[in-house]
Parts: C-alpha cells; structure tokens; sequence
C-alpha cells in the first residue's frame, strides 16, 4: 500500500493513544524506509510474523486494521436466563431449615449450580460469574433465625451506657 508515506505513519503514531498500533505503524515505516522486515520487526519489538500479519491487516483496512481486535474469549457455560436465576436464588437468601446455612458461600453456590443447572464451577470460577453478576461476596451480619428483633432493640435500649474517663 503506498498511500501513506513513512512520514505521515510517524505522524499518525505520535498521536495515537494504543500502544500496540503505535508500535505497529512504526514497524510498517521501517520497513517502507527500506528496513528489511526482520529489522523493522526487531526494532518495534515484535516477531517478524506479527510485523507480516500488521502489513497484511494494513494493506486491506489501513491504518486504523492495525487496533487489537475483540477477543470473545470462552463462551459462558451458563446462559443468560440461567444467569439470572441464579442471582435471584443469591439474593433470597437461603432458608436455614430446608439449606442447613444462615449465609451463602462459594461452595455452597457451587453445588447449587452443579444441582440445578449441571455445570460445574470452581469456587474461584463462580466468584468470576457473582462479580459478572455485579453480586459481592461479603456477607452481611449473621442473625440467629430464632432472634427477636424487638427483643434485641430493647436490650440495645436497656444496656447502661458507661462514659470512659480518658485522662492522662
């Protein structure tokens, strides 16, 4: 492609904000200078390939085909209504008599999942999905499932404030 010269690919890489692009536009000046690809590639830190895959991206979309691409990554292994069904079991909260817990962890997700949807997770790959989930892992304050909360708010009531005499 000769429509850019070096100079304005020089140019084009002191403004431009990604790092990786600057480095490819540089290499793909070297080498319209006259560089040979291994230089020009050595030169912008990149193997000689990676400089032949940014020319091949260059020449067919120009200067701005030399952006790293979206990488889509592993698929979810739970769809997104699954998702959701998921966080609504989070936030009811488990029953202490039919669950055995007062509180929600990992492990217990995880065989949740397992249960219901049959897929597994690993504790750390679960916590991934609650922070996907904009879910936290913290857990509130424990309550006995037998408390009373009137009882507990007259006993915070009741209970004798004792100023402390800090004198030194």
């Amino acid at each position: 492609r000769q429509d850019y010269s070096p100079s304005e690919l020089r140019t084009r890489a002191a403004r431009e904000k990604d790092c990786r692009a600057v480095l490819r536009l540089l290499a793909i000046a070297n080498a319209l200078e006259g560089m040979t690809r291994a230089e020009a590639a050595r030169l912008a830190g990149m193997e000689r390939q990676a400089l032949h895959d940014a020319i091949q991206r260059f020449n067919a979309e120009g200067p701005d085909g030399l952006h790293d691409r979206h990488r889509s990554g592993r698929p979810e292994q739970l769809t997104a209504g699954q998702q959701a069904a998921l966080k609504a079991h989070i936030l009811r909260g488990p029953e202490p008599e039919r669950d055995g817990v007062s509180a929600w962890r990992l492990v217990d997700l995880c065989e949740h999942v397992e249960r219901t949807y049959g897929v597994s997770y690993s504790q750390w790959g679960l916590s991934r999905v609650l922070k996907r989930l904009s879910l936290s892992r913290q857990k509130t304050r424990p309550s006995h499932p037998k408390g009373s909360p009137a009882a507990q708010a007259a006993f915070k009531k009741a209970a004798p404030v004792q100023a402390a005499d800090h004198r030194g």
